[in-house]
């Protein structure tokens, strides 16, 4: 995910965006196309909610970080399409881990770039708020039509609601529709068949008792 927004380099081959390598952007024009919400906590936990998602407009700011009209309207777009408006005066440390997660999507998404990559964005989250932040991804990209890249080790979830799903094996690799990777038994291969066993009908699993 770090190679992907060119926050290390790549081991092999090549990654580009619109036909052009990652690494051939400058800075500020790769903030433009690519948005990150990584595990690592944010700098200050003092930052208002409506100071930090407006950092997302960053990239189309002055050296002082001047908002325009365009770049307030979008905050103000954003904020609300994501239910944030009732929080966007509260301090980011009043936040429950849910809600901050929420924040930080929206600060990505102001940042209005074609695609959007996310590291883990359930951690620490129970299952309401899990299946809250995935839902608002695919309504983010559907609605939006941007692209969002997730990791994630909630598999189950992941073959809910995700439209294509690679598996990182370190073998096959598999990619594809969720259906798609359920009927090549994708799946089973996941975990030891003496421990946990995949359900293709229900696309879930179950411990081996």
């Amino acid at each position: 995910m770090r190679t992907l927004g060119n926050a290390q380099p790549h081991l092999e081959g090549c990654l580009a965006v619109k036909g052009k390598p990652v690494a051939a952007y400058s800075p500020q024009d790769l903030s433009s196309e690519i948005s990150m919400v990584l595990t690592e906590p944010i700098a200050s936990k003092n930052l208002s909610v409506i100071e930090l998602v407006a950092l997302g407009r960053q990239p189309y700011t002055n050296w002082l970080g001047t908002l325009t009209a365009t770049d307030k309207q979008k905050i103000k777009e954003t904020i609300k399409s994501l239910g944030l408006e009732e929080l966007q005066h509260k301090k980011c440390y009043e936040l429950s881990d849910g809600q901050l997660q929420r924040v930080m999507i929206a600060r990505a998404l102001t940042q209005d770039t074609s695609i959007i990559l996310l590291d883990e964005p359930t951690t620490h989250l129970d299952l309401y708020h899990k299946i809250q932040i995935l839902k608002l991804l695919r309504s983010i990209a559907h609605t939006t039509k941007k692209i969002v890249i997730f990791t994630t080790h909630e598999i189950e979830m992941a073959i809910q609601l995700c439209d294509k799903m690679v598996l990182l094996d370190g073998k096959e690799n598999y990619f594809g529709q969720p259906c798609e990777l359920i009927e090549q038994k994708a799946f089973e291969s996941l975990f030891p068949s003496d421990t946990v066993s995949f359900e293709p009908k229900t696309g879930s699993f179950r411990i081996k008792k």
